[in-house]
């Protein structure tokens, strides 16, 4: 037996305040609520906090929303999502100013499967990486929508 144990963390309520301590360092965060969840990212210290969110259930009804602490904090990444018409894959890039994850299940992503991982990798900036599924005509799920 190993002296590891992993255990997920289970999220099922409409929102949750993410931190390190409990919710990084190797935790898989498990969104399974589908009428949606608003997680909220602690401040982008630079100091390597990671979380990795695996989407247990597909949203039905509202959105799964990955945001910044503040509008100071910004994203940096791609999201490569598969699409459903054809075994094509398209990309997304985040803009300079994208502060936020929506995820609907459906064009944006939100199917069981998806998973996105975030890094504090400087002050003010989480890089981002997602790799997801979508439906009908896919859309980015980046957006500045924190204020």
């Amino acid at each position: 037996m190993s002296a590891y144990s992993y255990i997920p963390f289970v999220a099922d309520t409409a929102t949750l305040s993410l931190n390190a301590s409990t919710h990084g360092g190797g935790v898989t965060v498990v969104a399974s609520r589908a009428a949606g969840i608003t997680m909220t990212l602690p401040k982008a210290l630079g100091l390597g906090a990671e979380f990795d969110i695996f989407v247990g259930t597909t949203i039905t009804s509202n959105n799964l929303i990955i945001q910044v602490a503040d509008a100071v904090d910004i994203m940096s990444g791609v999201c490569i999502m598969g699409q459903d018409g054809a075994d094509t894959a398209v990309v997304f890039e985040t803009a300079a100013d994208s502060d936020t994850i929506t995820m609907n299940g459906s064009t944006k992503g939100g199917i069981k499967g998806d998973r996105i991982k975030l890094k504090s990798v400087q002050a003010g900036v989480w890089a981002v990486q997602i790799i997801a599924s979508g439906t009908g005509t896919e859309a980015t799920p980046f957006s500045a929508a924190v204020s």
